[in-house]
């Protein structure tokens, strides 16, 4: 199997592990408070994936190495923070399907920027009419899931 293709099977992996997490971190947030739900959940991912690291790295000496990088590449722990207070916020507000969508059109958005313009010395990708047509119908589509 290619790696395009691997990338591929465990992108769509992440999509269905994300669909479950709005669902459960809703709850979660309804049943214990939204910032608690938000710091527990980061609790828990921090100790699954430090232990995965520590197994197949052998060790968590390489973790060590974000303290030497550039502090706007931890912008991405924020990011993750953001996307996991606000599943636990939205769900019961606005539902599970609405989350996702407005969710994935967000990161849609913010995928064809950074493609087009090539940002975090990431290969430049234009933004074609396919791609601008392809962004509009799944924005659009993203939109509708609001009505109930």
């Amino acid at each position: 199997m290619s790696a395009s293709s691997v990338a591929a099977l465990v992108s769509l992996a992440a999509g269905i592990a994300g669909g479950v997490q709005v669902a459960i971190a809703g709850a979660f947030g309804r049943r214990i408070g939204v910032l608690e739900a938000t710091s527990f959940a980061a609790v828990v991912g921090a100790l699954a994936v430090l232990a995965t690291t520590a197994v197949v790295r052998q060790g968590l000496g390489g973790v060590a190495e974000g303290f030497r990088v550039p502090p706007w590449l931890w912008l991405g722990g924020i990011m993750g923070a953001i996307v996991i207070t606000t599943i636990s916020y939205a769900p019961q507000r606005i539902g599970t399907f609405a989350t996702i969508g407005l969710l994935i059109a967000g990161q849609l958005v913010a995928g064809a920027a950074i493609d087009a313009l090539g940002l975090f010395g990431l290969e430049k990708i234009p933004l074609t009419v396919q791609r601008v047509v392809g962004l509009v119908l799944l924005s659009g589509g993203a939109l509708l899931v609001l009505r109930r």
